[in-house]
Order: C-alpha cells, then sequence, then structure tokens
C-alpha cells in the first residue's frame, strides 16, 4: 500500500531548516514548540530516518534531511500553487508595493513570484525609490505597502531585522586610507546623516565627493575607487566589496529593515505582509551576510 507524506510535517520542517531552530519556526507557523516537535517526530518515524541534527546551538541538516528538503520545498510549492489557484479566483484588484533598491534582491523576487501563484488575478506593482521618497508616496496612499531602511521604525512600521552598516569601496581600492576621507552619498541616502554623524562625533575628518540624486552617480564613484560609501552588510553593488579597514575607520552604525502597510482590512495585503515577513525574517535570522547583489 502507498504511503502519503504529511505536508502539514513537511511545512514544519522546511522551516525548521530555514530558522535554524524550533522556537523561531514555532513563531513563523503560529504553532506551539512542542506541536512542530512532535510533527517532526512523527515525520522522521514515518521515513525511519533522522533528519535534523540537533548536536549544535542551531539545528542543522542531515544528509537524509538535506535530500528531503529538496524534495519537501518542491511539493509545498505545488500544493500552494493547486490551492491557490482553486481557492483565491475571488480575489481581484491592483496592489502597489515600493523597496530601495539596494533590498531588493535576493528576497522580493521570490515574494513576487508567490504573491503571483497565490493570487494570479492580483496585479501587483513594484516601485522602487530610496526610503524617505517611498515614506512620502505611502503617506499619500500611492503605495499599499513599502520596505525601508531607517534607524527606527516610523509610526506603523514594523522591524523585521538590524543589520549593520559596513564601509564598501572599489574592490581592491585605496580610497579608504585616504584623509580627508572622501565619501559619497547621494541626497535622499537615508544613512547619510547619521553616517556623517558619528564620523563627525568620532572627530574623524571627511570630504563629499559627489553631489546628486541618484544612487547611481554614488555607485560611480565608489567603483572608480574615487569613495567609499556604507551600506547594508551583505547588499554591494557590482564591482564594490567591504573595506578591509580593521578599525582605521569610524562604525558606520546600523539600520532596521521596516515594513508598512496601509491600515485596512484586506486579506491580500494580509498575505502579502507574511510572505515579506517571512522572506526577510527566515533568511537574517540565520546569517546577518546575505547574498551579494549582482
Amino acid at each position: 500500500m502507498a504511503r502519503n507524506l504529511d505536508m502539514t510535517a513537511l511545512r514544519s520542517f522546511v522551516t525548521v531548516a530555514d530558522m535554524g531552530g524550533v522556537t523561531k519556526a514555532a513563531g513563523v507557523l503560529n504553532l506551539t514548540q512542542s506541536a512542530v516537535s512532535m510533527q517532526l517526530k512523527r515525520l522522521e518515524e514515518s521515513l525511519d530516518a533522522s533528519l535534523l541534527d540537533r548536536s549544535a546551538r542551531q539545528i542543522g541538516v542531515t544528509a537524509e534531511g538535506e535530500q528531503l528538503l529538496s524534495y519537501a520545498r518542491r511539493m509545498l510549492a505545488l500544493n500552494d500553487e493547486a490551492l491557490s489557484r482553486l481557492t483565491a479566483q475571488e480575489y481581484e484588484g491592483e496592489i502597489t508595493l515600493g523597496v530601495p533598491h539596494d533590498i531588493i534582491h535576493p528576497y522580493i523576487p521570490q515574494v513576487l513570484r508567490r504573491f503571483a501563484a497565490d493570487f494570479p488575478r492580483v496585479q501587483i506593482n513594484l516601485v522602487s525609490h530610496p526610503s524617505k521618497r517611498l515614506r512620502e508616496k505611502f503617506g499619500r496612499g500611492e503605495c499599499d505597502a513599502i520596505l525601508t531602511t531607517e534607524d527606527q521604525p516610523g509610526p506603523g512600521g514594523i522591524s523585521l531585522v538590524t543589520l549593520p552598516l559596513v564601509w564598501v569601496g572599489a574592490v581592491g581600492g585605496t580610497a579608504w586610507r585616504n584623509r580627508p576621507l572622501p565619501v559619497a552619498f547621494c541626497k535622499n541616502c537615508i544613512f547619510r546623516s547619521g553616517v556623517l554623524k558619528r564620523m563627525d562625533e568620532a572627530g574623524f575628518d571627511w570630504q563629499m565627493v559627489v553631489e546628486s540624486e541618484y544612487d547611481s552617480a554614488v555607485e560611480a564613484v565608489v567603483t572608480a575607487d574615487l569613495a567609499v560609501h556604507a551600506l547594508i552588510k551583505g547588499v554591494y553593488p557590482q564591482h564594490t566589496a567591504p573595506v578591509p579597514h580593521e578599525g582605521a575607520l569610524s562604525d558606520p552604525g546600523k539600520s532596521q529593515i521596516v515594513l508598512y502597510m496601509q491600515d485596512r482590512d484586506d486579506p491580500v495585503l494580509a498575505a502579502l505582509r507574511d510572505m515579506i515577513r517571512h522572506a526577510y525574517m527566515s533568511q537574517w535570522s540565520v546569517s546577518d551576510a546575505p547574498r551579494l547583489r549582482a
């Protein structure tokens, strides 16, 4: 007789693997830790295999678990797609999501893909501007949801994760050794005032070498090794890399990725919120160094 894998247990297994622990997975799944642990135990018993390595502080995946993980992701994706196609047909309309360009990759594409599968008759429009401008558009009701990078969340903002800022320069560059330090920030950069203030407080001599409203101008002078720039750790433009200053430069500080949603009772917006929270929180809770942006 053919046996069937428990889809609920598979979802718990994938979430635990992504989050690196049962506690965080239980929060994402809105279940108790004991319920998640029981599902994992039943899944391992049904396969007569050990799927998780619990010997370290952060739960890992065994060789057998890695093999199942690949199947489980495909099975859950197909399950979710089938359910969405058959149950989400009543939702129609349009949603606008705003995201700064430097945090679009690698997570927003997977959110858009999942949203399109779950709500095939809802058009989602992606707009990209600096955080300050997105806050303005959100305030005017021009965006249904936005992500920003900020020191602290504004009213109604949900902080998804706090990440360090790092100094970034040209690959193999030496601009960071110059004094005064040549720095480049566009006028709309949300990090600009905070980073410059921290340098002033540290008595660090600096010089702004670009005046532009566009990130492309900043990237041009940085990749040309004419200046350095502060960005979220792990999110670097092509041909740039973290500066290996070993404490020779001042600490640029930290930033939070903040989610804002329009305050209305909308199941589609609620689903989008959950997708975004899961995408960002699951990935960066495991490591604060996401993949580089191409």
